[in-house]
């Protein structure tokens, strides 16, 4: 083959390149930016015509990311079937990402780390709305018109609030909402009926469905960070936020875990609300409890590296964590996944994957069922 027929596309649900030249089987290609926003670092396209063909891709703009640290170590996601994606080789300089990719199939696609698309978001939340003893809410919309999906599980007098994706780009939190959903809903799993009645949880599986579906790597449809909204959101600029900040404070809660994924550092961890006015000893040690049983069952999670802890006072209350920490006196916490891998136990076929992610989602909620009764449930 020659690869004359070779071409790039990105117009689907969380596609997200430019390509901005070619010379044979190697392309010149651009991220692009965030509706409205310098963010820019999600990519998702598809590369098609070139099976049995060595192919370059150059992401030129890579190093005017939002983080170029994240480019260090990292590998692309590729896959031909998008069930099965693996890392392919990758290597970064001169502030350009270098993919390389010899395709067995005519179509393969490539990101940033594996999609969760829109389309897979609402089968998740039939098929997990029609289990017994759910209800789905629709909060409200979107400003692209999109329905805003919150599911409650469970009878139980401790209230728990999952909610992910805040940013869009950092698909495997969906992953590890689809895991801790399907853990939670299992009948035959004792730990999730345990947990059922012992708890009420208020789960919201995207918080941004409109970032989700145009590519986005942080912001909603108005180029806004969403978890820099929590002190004041508004529904001109983040009514996402709004409906569930809204909903949060009818039900109360005890125990808050936002789940992301971060760029640069190649494990897993949590980040906690030292530093917020109202830090109480008591939200101290539950919230290390938490941390450390967790790290306990799972060696896909850690407590060595993480971010840097913010000094007494000096919380950023916008974030959604530390507002609620601040605000209910609850557990709160934002749970990190890398986009690399887990350094202390690599994957060299499929780095840090949905799979994973998935797993890590039921290990929380198992680390919840062995603290929760110690969670003071408030009137």
């Amino acid at each position: 083959m020659t690869g004359q027929n070779i071409s790039i596309s990105s117009g689907f649900d969380s596609g997200n390149i430019t390509v901005l030249g070619r010379n044979g089987s190697s392309f010149d290609l651009a991220i692009v930016k965030d509706h409205q926003s310098d963010f820019y670092q999600w990519f998702h396209f598809r590369l098609t015509g070139a099976k049995g063909v060595p192919v370059t891709l150059r992401l030129t703009n890579a190093g005017g990311a939002a983080y170029p640290d994240g480019w260090r170590d990292y590998r692309a996601c590729a896959s031909a079937d998008r069930q099965d994606w693996r890392r392919v080789p990758t290597r970064y300089g001169d502030g350009v990402v270098t993919i390389s990719i010899t395709p067995e199939a005519d179509s393969v696609w490539l990101a940033y780390f594996a999609p969760y698309s829109m389309e897979r978001h609402h089968d998740l939340i039939a098929r997990i709305g029609k289990c017994p003893g759910v209800v789905h809410d629709r909060l409200g919309a979107t400003l692209d018109g999109q329905d805003l999906d919150l599911l409650t599980i469970g009878d139980g007098p401790k209230r728990v609030w999952l909610y992910a994706r805040q940013h869009p780009g950092e698909s495997m939190a969906e992953w590890w909402m689809e895991g801790a959903l399907d853990m939670l809903t299992d009948g035959h799993d004792p730990v999730a009926r345990s947990l059922r009645q012992r708890a009420t949880f208020h789960i919201v599986a995207n918080m941004n469905p409109d970032g989700s579906r145009r590519g986005h790597l942080r912001t909603n449809a108005a180029g806004v960070n969403l978890n820099r909204e929590w002190h004041g959101p508004t529904l001109e600029r983040s009514p996402e936020v709004f409906h569930v900040l809204n909903r949060m404070d009818a039900t109360g809660i005890d125990f808050a875990m936002d789940v992301h994924g971060d760029e640069a550092i190649p494990q897993a961890f949590i980040a906690g609300f030292e530093g917020i006015p109202n830090w109480t000893e008591e939200q101290g040690r539950l919230y290390h409890l938490f941390r450390d049983t967790l790290a306990r069952r799972t060696p896909d999670f850690q407590t060595k590296h993480g971010y840097p802890v913010a000094g007494k006072g000096k919380a950023n209350l916008s974030m959604s964590t530390n507002q609620l920490a601040n605000r209910f006196g609850c557990v709160a916490m934002t749970l990190e996944m890398p986009f690399k891998d887990n350094a202390d136990l690599p994957d060299e076929a499929h780095g840090w994957s949905p799979e994973r992610s998935m797993r890590l989602g039921a290990e929380c909620l198992g680390a919840l069922h062995e603290i929760l009764d110690q969670l003071p449930a408030k009137a």
